[in-house]
Formats: C-alpha cells, structure tokens, sequence
C-alpha cells in the first residue's frame, strides 16, 4: 500500500489577508514514497490590481496576468490533482489559508492535513534564530532560481525537504513528522511546549511577538480552549491570521473566576497597550449628564463627577460633548421633548421643534415644566449611572466552582486596585490612589447587580 502524496505547495499573493486578498500565482510539487511523481503550476488572475508594492516583491506585474486564468476556472482541475494529500509548505498555514479561502469562492469546501515547514525547522535545530526560507536555504547551500515566485520556492523547499531527510534517521525523521501533525494548528514561530501547562480554569492570557513586543491581551473562563481556538480561526479572519504569523510568546494568569478574568484583563490593555486590542484602551476624558435635584434641564460635566458627592442623577458615560449631546437630541427627538428647555437650543420662546409638532411645549407653556422633566427623567433611566454607593474601597471575594482558593479583588469608585489572596492582604490595598475607569465601571456594574448570582461576597473596607 502506497503512502498518501506530500503535496509541497507555495502561492503568491496580492496581500496577507487571506479572506480578501487574491492568489496570483500557484505551484506544487506532489511526492509519493519519497519520489517526485508530479508537478502542477500556474499564475492566477486574481480580479484585482497586484499592489506595486507586491510587484516589486514578486516581479508579478497585472500584464503577466491578464491572459492567466480565474482560481475558479482552474478549481475542480487543481482540486481533483491534489486529492487526500498533506500539503507541505513554509508556513503552511498561511498559504493554506489562501486555498481554502479560493476554493471557497469557487464553491467548493477544501481542507487538507498540514506540514509546516518552518515548524519543523524549528524543531531540527532549536539554537538557531533564524527560520524563514531565505534564512534555511543560505544555512544548507540551496540556491534557488528566484525568491518570491511559487515554482522557485516550492522546488526549494523539496531541495530543504530531501535535506533534512538524508540527515536523519527514518526513525528520527518519522518522530519529527510526527510531532508536527500532533501540533499543526499551531502558529508557526511559537514553540509548542509553551502551551503544554496551559490550564482549563478562567484567568488572561497575552500574547507576545518578536522582542516581546506585546500583541493580545484575552480572558476566559477556560484558557485553555480560548488559546487554542485563535489558531483555529486563522484562515477565516483576518486578526486571528495576523497574530498567528506574528506571535512567538505567550504567557497566562490564573484568576479565581470570571469577573477577576475581566478586571485583570482591562488593567493589561491599559498597562501593556498590545497592538491588536482596540477594546479597553485609556479612553479620553469622559463626560456625563448632570440632573441635579431641583433643576429642569441637565448639565454635562467631565467623567470624573462619578467619583464626586453630587445630589441628583448621573446619565450616560460619553466619549465627548458632541457625543453626549447627540444621545440627548436623539431621545428628545424621540419622546417629543423641548431641546430649549434641556439647552440643547438657545432662545426664548417657542422652539422650532414644537412649530413643527417635535416637541410638546414645555417651552411655550403647553406642557407644564415638571411634567416635562418627569417625562424627561423617565426617558434617560436607560442611560442612568450608578454613582459609587460606598464610602471607600470594597473587597469582592470571589471563588470558582469547585475551587478551594478565593480572591480577593479590591475596588473604590469602580476603579479596578488589584487582587490578592486573603482579606488581609486585601486590607493593604484598599488606600492605592483610584481614578474612575469606565471599563471597570462596566465589568463591576454587571457582577455587581446581582452578586450572589455570581457567587460573590462584597465587604467594605
């Protein structure tokens, strides 16, 4: 019985983000019992413009092109001539991601079993720093014809492939190939015993990239799976794609359940500034809707009132005025409200607003002004803030199901102070300086509503 093809494969691209960028280029080599038994090679019209910047990488230019024919033209052929076999490439997922991604275009669902490469290079000689392709054919003295073209590159990965095979043992080289398939999902530059303590219990995790360069910051109830599962997504989302190709470190905190996961990860974000997180960076300063106890409009006053003894009613946390005047017009417009009588508007008298049947004139005297506030008032509890109901800090303690530890995560005026592992050592935190955070804010309100449903203990400090 015959063994299953290495198909060694390399495309070119118009791009790295596989779900939208185009194949320009496609070849392989099929390998069968450690023969060369086929070859199969084409440009591709990707139905776009190659970026100059590609050309000037790959020498492909859009002329070279415009005779070649569409990926779904070619689709049943290629799929047909590459059957069952594995695909072998230099970071394999990366142009596995493109096939999949074409073929899906075309209508049809491919999947294959992986060999990357630059994996096992990392594997065969772990002291060395350098792993990309140029890197490995210089080390072992392959010359390839050209760099950046698919037929070049595949028939020198072979030349690697069949180098790498003399210099082992069948032994030894089957354990490598076996271990590259128990950890194919993998991203390419990272080494898989990081992973191998990775616990299924909730807390963070980062993610680094070269130089320590801090890319992700996550959190989840169950590490483990929420690890993994970024490298499972790579070819179908763009972000996950490019932390794969970029992560080379990753680290992880344990927490004792989900709210000190959520708290732990915003106070990273605005610690390490990863890259790849647009959620729970440092916000702009923050402002709110004042409605102080006696008056009939609100008053817009900068975030940091949330941590002030103000009477009256606190609504909406907004990025700037314009943002929060907006959000009131847009109720105002909608319960027929006064924009004058709010201040939204200047003037006196009746607003144009109630001239053309928008408001119910509480600026001329048809609506009495406490009703109007009433009505007002009622509009806005969806936007209503919590102001701090404590006089100082708080220790939440909380303990996962099932475990025998507790945390203690300290909070005054919903700023996140940090965690520890008794209510004494709580007590030592409870005077850090705290600035309201509205990440914080958000996590704490929604633990903090029902708290025994979450099976947490608040006690102030």
């Amino acid at each position: 019985m015959s063994e299953t093809a290495f198909i060694f494969v390399d495309v070119e691209t118009t791009g790295t983000r596989a779900t939208r960028d185009r194949v320009t280029e496609i070849a392989a080599l099929k390998v069968v019992n450690g023969e060369l038994v086929d070859r199969w090679s084409s440009l591709i019209y990707p139905e776009c413009k190659v970026p100059a910047q590609i050309t000037q990488l790959t020498g492909i230019r859009d002329d070279m092109l415009a005779d070649a024919p569409r990926f779904a033209q070619i689709a049943e052929s290629l799929r047909e001539w590459l059957g069952d076999g594995q695909l072998v490439a230099h970071n394999a997922r990366f142009d596995y991601s493109f096939l999949r991604n074409e073929f899906k275009r075309a209508g049809q669902d491919y999947r294959a079993a992986l060999i990357c490469t630059l994996r096992l290079s990392r594997r065969i000689a772990p002291q060395e720093r350098q792993h990309n392709l140029k890197a490995l054919l210089n080390r072992y003295g392959i010359t390839p014809t050209r760099r950046h073209r698919a037929g070049d590159d595949v028939d020198a990965l072979w030349s690697l492939w069949q180098t790498w095979h003399v210099e082992h043992s069948d032994e030894a080289w089957q354990r490598l190939l076996g271990d590259e398939r128990r950890h194919r999902t993998l991203p390419a530059h990272l080494d898989s015993a990081q992973l191998e303590g990775l616990p299924a219990c909730p807390g963070v995790y980062l993610f680094y990239g070269h130089n320590r360069l801090p890319l992700y910051v996550g959190k989840s109830i169950n590490l483990r799976s929420r690890v993994l599962g970024h490298f499972q997504r790579d070819h179908q989302d763009d972000k996950e794609m490019r932390l794969a190709q970029q992560v080379q470190h990753i680290e992880w905190e344990e927490t004792a359940g989900d709210l000190g996961a959520q708290l732990r990860e915003a106070q990273l974000v605005k610690t390490l500034m990863p890259i790849m997180n647009r959620q729970l960076r440092k916000q702009r300063k923050l402002t709110t809707w004042h409605w102080a106890e006696e008056a009939d409009h609100p008053e817009l006053l900068s975030g940091s009132a949330l941590t002030q003894p103000l009477g009256g009613t606190l609504y909406g946390l907004f990025r700037n005025a314009r943002e929060a005047k907006n959000a009131l017009r847009t109720i105002a417009e909608e319960q027929q409200l006064c924009p004058r009588v709010l201040g939204l508007e200047k003037g006196k008298g009746r607003c144009f607003a109630n001239q053309v049947g928008k408001c119910r004139g509480a600026c001329n005297g048809q609506e009495t002004i406490a009703a109007h506030t009433q009505r007002a008032q009622e509009a806005l509890i969806q936007l209503q803030v919590n102001v701090w109901p404590w006089p100082g800090s708080i220790a939440i303690e909380e303990k996962s199901a099932g475990a025998t530890a507790s945390a203690w995560h300290v909070v005054r005026q919903w700023c996140y102070l940090g965690s520890a592992a008794s209510f004494n050592k709580a007590q030592t935190l409870a005077e850090t300086p705290a600035s309201f955070d509205v990440d914080s804010y958000r996590i704490l309100n929604r633990f903090l509503r029902y708290p025994e449903q979450h099976g947490l203990t608040v006690t102030p400090l």
